[in-house]
């Protein structure tokens, strides 16, 4: 299996920056899609931004576009969502996420928790007012 970890998360005040980072190994993690998802609390897990294995397909949730980057390492077993001019409702837990191409059937599928079977284990972003 892909073993996803993230870091990068805190607290900063409305309008700062983060970055948060995934650093992804396992046997099989060539040819994956990267994935960023968030959780506020009483909410479902929403998609935030996607990137492909080549970095050549990058899809990004409405409310993140503009202000969010998601990309990924040379080496592709690092990806990064950089995040600026954040308001207090980013905040939620930040899940990095993996599919395997195969789970990826048509282009609607990157945007569902269900396509992906790996997960980090979440890194909090608390954006104060």
């Amino acid at each position: 299996q892909v073993q996803l970890v993230e870091s990068g998360g805190g607290l900063v005040q409305a309008g700062g920056s983060l970055r948060l980072s995934c650093a992804a190994s396992g046997q099989a993690f060539t040819g994956y899609t990267m994935a960023w998802f968030r959780q506020a609390p009483g909410k479902e897990r929403q998609f935030v931004a996607t990137i492909s294995w080549s970095g050549g397909s990058i899809y990004y949730e409405d409310s993140v576009r503009g202000r969010f980057t998601i990309s990924r390492g040379t080496a592709k077993n690092t990806v990064w969502l950089q995040m600026t001019s954040l308001k207090p409702e980013d905040t939620a837990v930040y899940y990095c996420a993996a599919a395997p191409f195969s789970r990826l059937g048509d282009a609607k599928r990157v945007f569902s928790t269900s396509t992906y079977d790996s997960w980090g284990q979440g890194t909090q972003v608390t954006v104060s007012p």
